[in-house]
């Protein structure tokens, strides 16, 4: 196992075939970073690796300069025919898929391979048109890719190297019994190459690694809580009625850019969304009701910075990999320690510096200090001057909730958060706990449970 901070490896330095290096230089990159680092070397052997690392910590690229150097350096198999992939990337979200693909694009566009990406929820036939004129680097979610093996549009007879992204997320959202239909039908461990990324080394994503993998390395790189060193935190204590006028009062000081704001449920992104607009700001809530297609607009908009103002829960945004993230507002403060630090680490990627400030209200402070007992410090606090109040606090329409309430799901007593004089809106509405916000799934359940259309995936 091997642990580092730090890591000033240039790529040139690495042996990579010009083609490689030709899409290296064309993403503007020219060290690695500490993950790339560490993996490459044991990647670029050909040997298998089982990494820990963030979205947003170089991964991607990690994973495919080592891909791309294996697929031109290890010659395709003499009777491969054009749908039989020599690639397969696993990602646990559509979002996430695209996000490869696209930087797959840019990383491989000297190598002359051929890319395809396939996700649930949009194109199916489109997909499955592209897919079936052959491809050597194959993307996709867990449901569409076995949707399509199952028709035989493509084969993995002949796939050369695995990739798992997001591993711990395979587990989250129930996808394992998929993952273990896909890897058994793959070459046998020893004659494919291995890379396994997660968030978490966990035992159950170790496992995973050592049941499928041939002799995995692991690599662990910055602890989650590290993560942190490069955000500027601060911590405000507001009653529930200040919450939405004081974050309208920050963006407006902070000239909102490409900023992020963190809430604990789905309605409540839907509310801010509302009361935000009403207020003048570009604002989009990021949640699983919104239609795919709406939903890859509104990640592109905010990457090219036409989106001023992205709302999302932790299951809704986990995986984006969005760079140049000015500021992060924690407008509820997580549930989970590891969360506060998968959110304010947004705005630090790639050793970027940034800001995140949080509100400790009445509702949410009780997570307070198991926060501060995970990265390891108080974390500042400022008092509330009254400049930093909104004042005229246009009230949003009202949002009706995209589905009935789960039978059974927890609900915590209702009240008007973030109403009262200052109009905000009402912040809660019964819908805290439970289920924390609508999820970008990929697909939905097991393939066993699965039919193969008629559920528009």
């Amino acid at each position: 196992m091997t642990d580092s901070h730090s890591g000033s490896v240039e790529f040139a330095s690495l042996g990579l075939q010009p083609a490689v290096m030709a899409g290296i230089r064309q993403a503007g990159f020219t060290h690695c970073t500490p993950i790339q680092a560490q993996t490459l070397p044991i990647a670029l052997a050909g040997r298998d690796v089982a990494g820990q690392a963030q979205t947003g910590t170089g991964k991607t690229a990690a994973f495919l300069v080592a891909l791309y150097q294996a697929l031109l350096t290890r010659p395709a198999a003499a009777n491969r025919s054009p749908t039989s992939i020599r690639a397969l990337i696993v990602a646990p979200t559509r979002e996430l898929a695209v996000q490869i693909h696209r930087d797959a694009l840019t990383l491989g566009a000297h190598t002359g391979l051929r890319h395809s990406v396939v996700f649930g929820g949009i194109d199916y036939e489109k997909q499955r048109l592209e897919l079936s004129q052959g491809c050597e680097v194959l993307i996709g979610t867990p449901g569409r890719l076995i949707d399509y093996f199952k028709q035989h549009v493509y084969d993995l007879r002949h796939a050369q190297v695995l990739v798992l992204d997001e591993a711990d997320r395979m587990f989250d959202l129930g996808f394992i019994a998929d993952i273990r239909y896909i890897l058994r039908r793959l070459p046998h461990p020893e004659r494919r190459q291995s890379m396994l990324f997660s968030a978490t080394l966990s035992h159950r994503v170790l496992e995973l690694a050592y049941e499928h993998m041939n002799n995995p390395e692991t690599v662990r790189i910055e602890p989650d809580k590290m993560t942190v060193d490069q955000v500027r935190q601060l911590m405000y204590y507001p009653s529930m009625e200040e919450k939405v006028p004081l974050l309208i009062g920050l963006l407006h000081q902070s000239e909102a850019v490409r900023t992020m704001v963190f809430v604990n449920t789905r309605r409540m992104a839907e509310r801010l969304e509302s009361t935000l607009k009403a207020n003048g700001f570009s604002a989009q809530a990021l949640s699983g009701d919104v239609p795919q297609n709406k939903r890859l607009r509104f990640l592109r908009d905010f990457h090219e910075g036409k989106l001023a103002v992205l709302i999302a829960t932790d299951v809704a945004s986990r995986g984006l990999h969005i760079p140049d993230v000015s500021h992060v507002f924690n407008f509820d403060l997580p549930q989970d320690a590891p969360d506060y630090v998968h959110r304010i680490g947004r705005t630090a990627r790639a050793g970027a510096e940034g800001d995140a400030i949080s509100f400790a209200c009445e509702e949410y402070a009780v997570s307070l200090p198991e926060i501060e007992s995970y990265v390891g410090h108080k974390i500042p606090f400022a008092p509330i001057a009254p400049e930093l109040l909104a004042t005229g606090v246009v009230a949003g329409a009202p949002v009706h909730s995209h589905r009935p309430q789960r039978p059974g799901s927890r609900r915590h007593g209702g009240g008007s958060h973030g109403g009262g004089s200052h109009g905000g809106g009402s912040h809660g509405g019964g819908s805290h706990g439970g289920a924390r916000g609508g999820g970008p799934r990929g697909d939905k359940g097991s393939h066993a449970r699965r039919s193969h259309r008629g559920r528009g995936r």
